[in-house]
């Protein structure tokens, strides 16, 4: 029995994990360490935990979409990531797909209410 709510559960991570990467990206427009970006995703409803936070982030460092720096803060040295050019160009292709899917979906969830 508890493998449907397992399933349902890996099918939701798979939606939410397209989405974190998307919303990653535009928030990093401007310059944040892990746990700014973490507080300004939280602010905009989005919570995020560190174990998929930093993993994320250095996978997209590791694909070239966000550069990284280290710059010292409030008496602490802090890793500071930022979208590039390429990820711009990703961020780019993304939202268009993501406001494709959205005009889609929503349509589809109309025609069932």
């Amino acid at each position: 029995m508890t493998e449907a709510p397992e399933r349902l559960q890996r099918m939701v991570m798979e939606v939410r994990r397209g989405a974190l990467t998307l919303a990653v990206l535009l928030a990093l427009a401007e310059p944040h360490y892990g746990y700014s970006l973490r507080k300004k995703l939280a602010r905009q409803g989005l919570e995020i935990d560190e174990g998929t936070l930093y993993p994320l982030l250095r996978r997209l460092e590791e694909q070239g979409l966000l550069s990284s720096y280290w710059q010292q803060e409030e008496g602490r040295k802090r890793r500071f990531y930022q979208i590039d050019s390429s990820g711009e160009i990703a961020l780019a292709a993304m939202r268009r797909e993501w406001q494709s899917l959205n005009l889609v979906i929503g349509q589809l969830a109309e025609k069932i209410q």
